[in-house]
């Protein structure tokens, strides 16, 4: 068991927070959200009445288990572990530990998920719902749409700025996890919607900021009320499953491979760094196949 003097590691928080700012480049929630899983790691130090000189991979070992004793999941383990490890290998870097005890760990086992896909149908129906007679329905039109065209993240569409779109060109400029950029091409009807969208509606907004889609007051629109919206919509077109943002860049990215794209190409469109985060969506062009074969196979439907 690997076992090292440390001091007390909570006072690195805040530089370890300011490190994945800016040397990884992650977002300001998702450094906040590390930092308020190391500090769930803390409380059960202090819980425990560990001694604060004193840290084990044991240590660890009980602190996942005590995580699993409050009914967290796999997931939420496998992310508390991965923002162990990488704090820790922070204080190795800066001298404040010998060895990173969580090097050797194994992430817990995660379930399978199929990600929600709507059908074309339903994209359509969906798309439907806005009332393009006002202005906060054309404005929620082309949001939709555009979360279909691109394969947005919702994060990534609250931030979109006008400046990011170069229609002449038919690509939009997208800014994703690590502030990774990325390329997407918009179709020629997208291009057009937003066209008319930049020229006849959004200055009825009377926009104060730079962002592509704004609320009633100019500002930026909030991720609460892109959820609520297509929820809303969602309902109107009669779709009774659980809709998010998210579903869309499902949708996207199932669309496109059903449509004979290969998965390299999905990937830079979606902004995944490792390839392993795009393949679930083979997955799901599997499950498709098989329903699809034993719904017509003429020995499936004996």
């Amino acid at each position: 068991m690997t076992k090292a003097p440390c001091p007390d590691l909570a006072d690195l928080l805040p530089q370890w927070q300011d490190s994945l700012l800016a040397q990884r480049g992650l977002s300001p929630n998702t450094a906040e959200a590390y930092r308020q899983d190391l500090e769930s790691y803390f409380l059960f130090r202090a819980e425990l009445q560990a001694e604060p000189g004193i840290l084990s991979e044991q240590d660890i070992f009980f602190y996942l288990a005590w995580l699993r004793a409050r009914q967290n999941t796999g997931r939420t383990l496998a992310r508390r572990l991965s923002a162990l490890r990488t704090f820790f290998a922070f204080a190795v870097d800066e001298g404040w530990l010998a060895d990173n005890p969580a090097r050797l760990l194994e992430n817990p086992k995660l379930p399978q998920y199929l990600p929600e896909v709507l059908s074309r149908d339903e994209v359509d129906k969906l798309l439907a719902q806005p009332d393009v007679r006002q202005k906060s329905g054309q404005r929620d039109r082309c949001m939709l749409e555009l979360l279909y065209a691109a394969g947005l993240r919702v994060s990534e569409l609250c931030s979109l700025s006008v400046t990011d779109l170069d229609l002449q060109a038919g690509l939009i400029r997208i800014f994703g996890k690590g502030s990774r950029e990325r390329l997407v091409p918009l179709h020629s009807s997208m291009q057009k919607m937003l066209s008319e969208y930049l020229s006849q509606w959004r200055p009825l907004f009377s926009p104060t900021a730079k962002q592509l889609f704004v609320n009633r007051s100019g500002h930026t629109l909030t991720r609460q009320y892109i959820w609520k919206s297509i929820k809303k919509y969602a309902l109107q077109a009669g779709i009774r499953r659980s809709i998010s943002p998210h579903t869309f860049r499902h949708t996207f990215a199932t669309h496109l491979l059903e449509g004979g794209a290969d998965l390299r190409t999905v990937q830079m469109l979606l902004g995944h760094a490792d390839i392993s985060a795009t393949e679930i969506y083979t997955h799901v062009q599997a499950e498709r196949l098989r329903g699809i074969h034993q719904q017509f196979h003429p020995r499936s439907q004996r």
